[in-house]
C-alpha cells in the first residue's frame, strides 16, 4: 500500500528475502501488487491510504522497487489523472508489468486514455471511489465500458451490494472479472477497534466488515478469498464453476497462466467441501507444485 519510500523498499525487500529463504514461498508469491503510492488524494477515492505518502508516478522510483525486489514488481495501481499516467503506463507495460485503474477520482477520457496506453485491470471495482459522483458519465461506467479492461470484485458481501456485483458480472461477462480478497492483516481478528499504521482507528465488526472507525470507509476486508466464492455464489446466482474460474483461471492468466488443472500444469489445488444449504466451504488439504502443504 501507499507509504514512504523508504517503507516500500523496505516492504519489497523483506519479501524478496523471504523467498530466496522459503521456496515454498517462492512459489506462493509469484510477484508484487504495488497499491500507490500514485493515487487520488481525495477523501473517499483514496480509501484508507495515508494521504501524506500519495505523490505523483515516477519511472526512477519504479525502477528503485525492482531493484529492491529483484524484478519482482508485477501490478502496479494508479490513478490515470496523473498528468504523468500515460507516459508511465506504457513505460511499465512495456517491461511486462501490469497496470491497473484504482483509487482513483479520473474522468472517462482518463480512463479510456490509461487503457489505451496499457492499462489492463481495474483495482477492486466500485470502490476506492466518491461516494457521490455524476450518475453519467463516470469513471465506473467507462471502466465497464472499456473492454480492454479486466474488473476485479470483492465480494465479501460488505464493499459491493448484491445488486452491484451482479450487474458489474453482467457488464463485464465471466471472461473480464475476477475475484480478490483484499483481506488486511485484521482479517480474522476479535471485533474491536485497533490502532493500525495504515488507516488509524480500524474496527473490525463481528460479521467481518473492516473500516476507519467512526467513518464510512472501509480498511480492506476481513475474508480469505475462498470465502468470496460462496458468497459470488450467492449475490449474482453463479453456479459453483462459474465462481471458482473467478477465483482461479481468471486472475491466473495474469499471473503465468496459473489457475487451471491440465496436463503437465503446476500441481496447486485443493480440496474442499461445500455446504449445498449455507454454501460455506471447509478447505480439506492444499498442494502446492504437488506436495501437500496442508491436511484439516
Amino acid at each position: 500500500m501507499t507509504g514512504s519510500r523508504g517503507r516500500l523498499l523496505d516492504g519489497l525487500d523483506a519479501i524478496a528475502t523471504a523467498r530466496r529463504e522459503d521456496p515454498l514461498c517462492a512459489r506462493m508469491i509469484p510477484g508484487v501488487h504495488m497499491e500507490g503510492p500514485s493515487i487520488a488524494p481525495e477523501d473517499g477515492p483514496r480509501g484508507a491510504h495515508p494521504v501524506e505518502h500519495v505523490r505523483p508516478p515516477s519511472l526512477k522510483e519504479f525502477d528503485a522497487w525492482q531493484k529492491a525486489s529483484g524484478g519482482l514488481v508485477r501490478l502496479v495501481t494508479l490513478a490515470p489523472e496523473y498528468e504523468e499516467a500515460p507516459a508511465y503506463i506504457r513505460a511499465i507495460s512495456a517491461q511486462g508489468v501490469h497496470v491497473a485503474i484504482g483509487h482513483s477520482s479520473a474522468t472517462p477520457e482518463q480512463v479510456h486514455a490509461a487503457a489505451e496506453a496499457g492499462a489492463r485491470l481495474s483495482t477492486h471495482l466500485g470502490n476506492g471511489a466518491a461516494a457521490l459522483m455524476p450518475r453519467h458519465p463516470n469513471l465506473i461506467w467507462a471502466q465497464l465500458a472499456d473492454d480492454r479492461l479486466t474488473a476485479t470484485l470483492i465480494a465479501d458481501g460488505h464493499h459491493l451490494p448484491d445488486d452491484t456485483f451482479k450487474t458489474m458480472l453482467r457488464a463485464k461477462g465471466l471472461e473480464r472479472a475476477l475475484l480478490v480478497s483484499d483481506s488486511v492483516a485484521l482479517a480474522g481478528m476479535e471485533p474491536g477497534i485497533y490502532r493500525q499504521p495504515i488507516g488509524g482507528d480500524v474496527e473490525v465488526r463481528a460479521d467481518g466488515r473492516v473500516g476507519i472507525a467512526g467513518t464510512p470507509y472501509l480498511a480492506g476486508a476481513g475474508l480469505p478469498l475462498i470465502e468470496n466464492v460462496s458468497i459470488a455464489m450467492r449475490m449474482a446466482g453463479l453456479s459453483l464453476a462459474q465462481a471458482l474460474r473467478l477465483a482461479t483461471a481468471n486472475p491466473g492468466a495474469f499471473v503465468d497462466g496459473r489457475g487451471v488443472m491440465k496436463l503437465d500444469a503446476p500441481a496447486d489445488l485443493i480440496r474442499f467441501s461445500i455446504d449445498g444449504k449455507t454454501g460455506s466451504f471447509e478447505l480439506k488439504t492444499t498442494l502446492v507444485h504437488g506436495e501437500e502443504v496442508f491436511s484439516a
